[in-house]
């Protein structure tokens, strides 16, 4: 007969108990991966420039596609060589708030960097790692807010896109 039947109930009680707390402390042992680093969504360009508060803030302004959007309203700088900053405003999507601050050289976008966008967890921020700078260069090379989503990025996508259509109308542009 063998030992775990009928006659020794105590010890296969033990041993089950056993293998759980040995398989519950292998279990809290795993520890998370660590978490991607995030790319930075703007260049050297438009960090170096300074954001003076003694420039004519313009008014913000929402598009009509802008729904479940709050506004946070847009700032701007003019400076005399003609180039300007405008912020956004700030969309909320499903993932988080998005904001976009774009930065116009005599009527052209010469920078647009992410100033808020979902980062709360390592998804977030492995998908935004790659979908910012795409939503950048699709900016930059359109010269509007008519640029496509990026795959497996569509709420950032979209919202990108209505804070940089509201920094433009805000540009007058």
């Amino acid at each position: 007969m063998h030992a775990l039947k009928k006659h020794r109930p105590l010890r296969r009680v033990t041993l089950a108990a056993a293998t759980t707390v040995t398989g519950f402390v292998l279990l809290l042992s795993l520890k998370p991966h660590t978490a991607p680093t995030v790319a930075q969504a703007s260049s050297s360009a438009g960090q170096s420039q300074s954001q003076s508060p003694s420039g004519s803030p313009s008014s913000g302004s929402t598009s009509g596609s802008t729904s479940g959007s709050s506004s946070a309203g847009s700032s701007g700088s003019t400076k005399s060589t003609g180039t300007k900053t405008v912020t956004g405003d700030t969309i909320q999507t499903r993932w988080g708030p998005v904001q976009v601050r774009v930065t116009l050289k005599n009527g052209k976008i010469t920078d647009v960097t992410a100033v808020s966008y979902p980062s709360d967890n390592p998804r977030d921020q492995e998908i935004n790692s790659y979908a910012l700078p795409q939503l950048r260069r699709e900016a930059l090379a359109a010269q509007s807010a008519r640029i496509d989503s990026v795959s497996g990025a569509t709420y950032t996508s979209d919202g990108y896109q209505q804070s940089l259509q509201s920094a433009l109308d805000s540009a007058g542009l």
